[in-house]
């Protein structure tokens, strides 16, 4: 089980009320820093999820933690055939993400939602991914049983997240960069002068690699892989159902 970290350690909320409340208010600048703080890497890795899904060629496509829309919108772009669901808990997140959508005609739509109760019935979908999000699951696993409730026989799995580069010097220079530089690039352009705190935190405890494939086999996840990116800051993990 994931280790339980909250943005804000004072509050009595829930940790899915705190992150609600986090992403409702940085929202506004979320894009910019997530390029900033990713030193614009992230946009290769999303790409690579991209292709992996429209490999798959499915007919609906559900992404779970969808925060501003990047990657909903562009699973519509790459598939404009395929139903698209982008669905987050942040109203704020969404309301960046309705405004990128109503400029342009592709077949996306936004719901707000929560992913460890999805408001879908069983097999929905044929592909459902999470970005950057599975860590802020309230429980990793209630979340997970409920994409796989959501997702037809078959149906492909595809999540990134951050996670712990293992060798030297490249551990050591994330725990450098996100312990000490992060925290500062969050209190300079964020509202929030926690959240970038809590999303380092989060990272540095979430189960990563092998860890995180054995959730989901145990979940009862077939054909579990991860693909570390860029020295393992982040992975990329296909599951199957």
């Amino acid at each position: 089980m994931a280790e339980k970290v909250t943005p804000y350690k004072d509050s009595k909320d829930t940790k899915k009320q705190q992150v609600e409340e986090m992403f409702d208010t940085i929202s506004g600048n979320y894009d910019g820093l997530n390029r900033v703080i990713s030193l614009g890497s992230d946009v290769k890795w999303r790409k690579k999820v991209v292709q992996l899904v429209a490999d798959h060629e499915p007919a609906s496509i559900l992404d779970i933690a969808t925060g501003t829309g990047d990657l909903a919108l562009q699973f519509s772009k790459k598939i404009p055939d395929a139903k698209v669901v982008g669905l987050d808990l942040s109203e704020g997140m969404l309301s960046v993400a309705r405004k990128k959508a109503s400029r342009s005609s592709l077949n996306v739509s936004f719901v707000k939602g929560d992913s460890e109760a999805l408001p879908f019935e069983d097999d929905s979908f044929n592909a459902i991914t999470v970005s950057f999000g599975i860590r802020n699951f309230e429980t990793l696993e209630k979340g997970l049983a409920e994409i796989y409730r959501v997702l037809t026989p078959g149906g492909k799995f595809v999540i990134l997240e951050t996670s712990v580069p293992s060798r030297f010097p490249w551990k050591q220079g994330y725990y450098i960069y996100t312990k000490g530089i992060l925290p500062i690039i969050g209190k300079l352009f964020s509202k929030d002068k926690v959240a970038y705190r809590y999303l380092s935190e989060s990272a540095s405890v979430f189960p990563f690699g092998e860890k995180l494939n054995n959730i989901l086999r145990k979940i009862g996840f077939i054909e579990v892989e991860n693909n570390p990116q860029t020295l393992g800051v982040a992975t990329i993990y296909t599951a199957t159902k």
